[in-house]
């Protein structure tokens, strides 16, 4: 059955999102993510999706102090990731009480460091992130397209030991529109082995059980959540 992972996106230590990553269309949606995580905890939920935007925007992670708040106050898995450069960077996410450290430009642009991060603390505790325009790589905080092809490079990570990805579809995230599910589909065909996390667009639990009768592992929610069109007692199947 797919896991339900709500994202917490942090600018200036609050929750917010934001609309095709586009940090002008920001929205603040709580003062207090360590509140927000007891509200999913306590509705069943057993992983959360941390995103460190000013990290990711500045090159260097900005909210570990959040992070460690988080992880003290509620007993939830957590991947974190933003700004993530150095094995320092990887070790204070992990010191800081993070579960698992998801990466996504740096896996691009530094990809021996990555495999070497890879190998260091293992598959189950690296989340590899792939953003993607018109089937394109994007790295940066969205702000640079690559040539890269998305499904040649999940296979080559995976083919060397990555287990777990999520996949956002950039046009898709922040649209409330529905997820990529043709872009599921093609890359479960073409990766099966991979545990595929879906993220962007899902607005309503129909999207959810889309995604999990097609096969995907995971979904990534945010601002469905936040704006109240989905809401957490609905999803009592999913989390008992």
């Amino acid at each position: 059955m797919i896991e339900i992972i709500p994202a917490i996106d942090l600018i200036d230590g609050k929750c917010v999102r934001l609309t095709q990553g586009d940090f002008s269309q920001k929205k603040v949606y709580s003062d207090d993510p360590v509140d927000a995580a007891k509200r999913f905890a306590d509705a069943g939920i057993r992983r959360l999706h941390m995103v460190d935007l000013d990290g990711a925007k500045s090159g260097a992670p900005a909210n570990i102090n959040v992070l460690k708040d988080v992880a003290d106050a509620v007993d939830i898995a957590i991947d974190f990731g933003g700004g993530i450069k150095t094995e320092a960077d990887v070790k204070r996410v992990f010191d800081a009480g993070a579960d698992m450290v998801n990466l996504g430009s740096v896996a691009v642009t530094e990809p021996d460091d990555f495999f070497e991060w890879l190998d260091h603390f293992g598959g189950d505790s690296i989340l590899l992130g792939a953003d993607v325009r018109a089937n394109k790589l994007a790295i940066h905080g969205w702000q640079e397209t690559t040539e890269i092809e998305l499904i040649p490079f999940l296979a080559e990570y995976h083919s060397r030991g990555v287990e777990q990805a999520f996949v956002t579809d950039i046009g898709k995230d922040g649209a409330m529109q529905g997820p990529a599910v043709r872009l599921y589909k093609e890359i479960n065909l073409a990766v099966p082995a991979l545990k595929l996390i879906a993220s962007g667009g899902v607005s309503s639990v129909g999207d959810i059980d889309d995604l999990d009768q097609m096969g995907c592992d995971g979904v990534i929610i945010g601002k469905a959540f936040y704006e109240g069109s989905i809401k957490l007692e609905q999803l009592a199947r999913y989390v008992s």
